[in-house]
């Protein structure tokens, strides 16, 4: 069932995308190459990207992921990005992490940042969780804009924290907090 913001629409992650995920790997090849893990050229083709969405049905199948591809409303059939929820763990962690990622030739649009908003509201109103991780490169700006709006905080820098290309990267810890449960925790202690 697809999802909707303003401008975007939003498609849970199934095998039915796999041709405009593909589509979307390849155009953006390049552009993903600084902020991603090195891919094997197989990753690039449809029939991969087939397998990964069986694997993330799957996963949200058993409560564990919620991951989403994302079009511009205009252009519904045109994947521009994903964002996703993972390693979902219950009581008493109630948590996340938050993964995102954009279009080259749809930058500074604020379409990821929308994205990233709606991921965070259901997160929190719908799977009733506590507290969404995201780990991104202190070189990406980008990434770190997006995250520090929509009101994550720096928790410090986890060292070599994840390979991407060749390479060992430190990441900066941003967490976001339900608000509401914080609410919850005052009225009860009161």
């Amino acid at each position: 069932m697809r999802m909707q913001t303003e401008r975007l629409y939003l498609y849970p992650s199934d095998s039915t995308l796999s041709a405009g995920v593909a589509e979307y790997f390849l155009r953006n090849r390049d552009f993903l190459s600084s902020t991603e893990p090195k891919r094997e050229e197989s990753f690039f083709t449809e029939a991969v990207q087939f397998e990964f969405l069986c694997k993330d049905s799957e996963e949200s199948g058993q409560g564990v992921s919620a991951k989403f591809w994302f079009a511009e409303k205009q252009k519904p059939d045109h994947l521009i990005g994903s964002v996703g929820l993972s390693n979902i763990v219950r009581e008493p962690f109630q948590s996340c992490f938050l993964s995102y990622r954009g279009d080259k030739d749809s930058l500074c649009a604020g379409y990821v940042t929308e994205a990233v908003d709606f991921i965070v509201a259901y997160a929190f109103n719908e799977l009733n969780l506590h507290r969404i991780e995201a780990n991104i490169m202190p070189r990406n700006a980008a990434s770190l804009r997006v995250a520090e709006k929509l009101g994550f905080r720096s928790e410090g820098l986890s060292r070599s924290y994840l390979r991407i290309g060749n390479k060992w990267e430190d990441h900066i810890h941003m967490v976001i907090l339900n608000s509401h449960d914080e609410t919850d925790m005052r009225e009860e202690i009161q």
